[in-house]
């Protein structure tokens, strides 16, 4: 686990539940899908991921779900509200009702040059940021000359929430991914991880 994680991870909850906000050839379905097989992967027993709604049209808004589960999974039902909420887009908090998918305890993660401390969300105690954009193009993670920032992203929510492991992601990475392509996710990743900021409230209340 990270050092800094909300009850909800220590508590006795079996399932948790990730909503994966972006928009349309950001990766926001690869991300859900690598983070299960990761979870997989690293040993629990129930992972489930897909798309929550929409076509994945360029530039549209999209959300992806991910459920990791201690047990099977027999629930298949569209997650209303998160433990975990990841942002790709930050302009996304205009058009979506990102805030009403999370809950009260639970973890927003944000692709932003921001802070975690000065990326304010009333009523959210846990946050973790990172300039996912600009580590993308730092290793060259363009598709169309757009930064893919999902892989970064997937490394700041292991480093915020400690839930998969940045080494289960590497290996979930290279199942998706082969040769060149996975080491410089890989190493994305890893770059995200080290650089995320996380809200010095969390894991407090």
């Amino acid at each position: 686990m990270g050092e800094k994680t909300l009850a909800f991870f220590i508590e006795g909850a079996t399932m948790y539940e990730v909503i994966w906000h972006g928009r349309g050839g950001q990766g926001v379905v690869i991300a859900a899908q690598i983070l299960a097989e990761s979870a997989y992967l690293q040993g629990f027993k129930g992972v489930t991921s897909a798309p929550t709604f929409g076509p994945e049209r360029r530039g549209a808004p999209l959300t992806a779900s991910t459920r990791i589960s201690d047990t099977p999974i027999r629930t298949f039902s569209q997650i209303e509200q998160a433990d975990i909420v990841v942002v790709l887009d930050r302009s996304l908090f205009h058009v979506v009702d990102i805030m009403g998918s999370l809950k009260p305890e639970g973890w927003l993660i944000i692709n932003t040059a921001q802070k975690a401390d000065e990326a304010d969300h009333p009523g959210c105690l846990a946050i973790a940021t990172a300039d996912a954009a600009a580590i993308a193009l730092r290793f060259h993670l363009l598709k169309e000359g757009a930064p893919m920032v999902n892989a970064p992203m997937l490394g700041v929510l292991s480093r915020a929430t400690g839930l998969v492991s940045i080494e289960h992601l590497e290996k979930g990475l290279k199942w998706k991914l082969s040769g060149g392509a996975a080491a410089t996710n890989i190493a994305a990743l890893r770059a995200a991880y080290d650089e995320t900021s996380i809200s010095k409230t969390a894991g407090k209340g």
